[in-house]
């Protein structure tokens, strides 16, 4: 027997996020790798290639989540769950990890490789935990309502 695996169905509203997180996962495997034989870019190609993302893409991303998509989760469900929780002190320390790297000069190969771990670990919480628990808990329009925001949003 076989055994095929399904990708995850994502409401339209989400594509976008889920786009960008997988570039997200991109960055990440390039982060994990650097240092390492299997990685193909110098430490000096990974940062630059990891800083064109975080910023402003990966600012951005973090705050539509933040300041638009779960606000409107918080409307039909409770936002005090741990997952949520989680992915909020998530957000804090990739943030902080990625202030390290483009404040520091020497970034060290243990910082990327640290923060790729982090980032990989998040997205996929995102996109397996997260992600379906606001589309079950969210109205059709509400939905709707957000996919108009968020797709309008990936075209500026």
């Amino acid at each position: 027997m076989v055994n095929k695996r399904k990708g995850i169905i994502r409401h339209e509203a989400l594509y976008p996020l889920s786009h960008h997180h997988h570039r997200a996962l991109f960055v990440a495997m390039n982060l994990k790798r650097a240092g390492t034989e299997k990685s193909r870019y110098s430490l000096e190609e990974t940062i630059e290639d990891a800083a064109s993302f975080w910023d402003p893409c990966g600012i951005k991303h973090f705050r539509d989540e933040e300041e638009v998509l779960l606000p409107a989760f918080s409307q039909y469900a409770s936002i005090k769950r741990n997952e949520i929780k989680e992915m909020l002190i998530e957000h804090v320390e990739i943030r902080a990890l990625f202030d390290l790297l483009l404040k520091k000069e020497d970034a060290s190969a243990a910082l990327l490789n640290q923060l790729g771990v982090k980032l990989e670990a998040h997205v996929r919480n995102e996109e397996r935990v997260i992600f379906p628990m606001i589309e079950q808990a969210l109205p059709e329009e509400k939905l709707q309502q957000l996919s108009s925001y968020f797709h309008g949003r990936r075209e500026k």
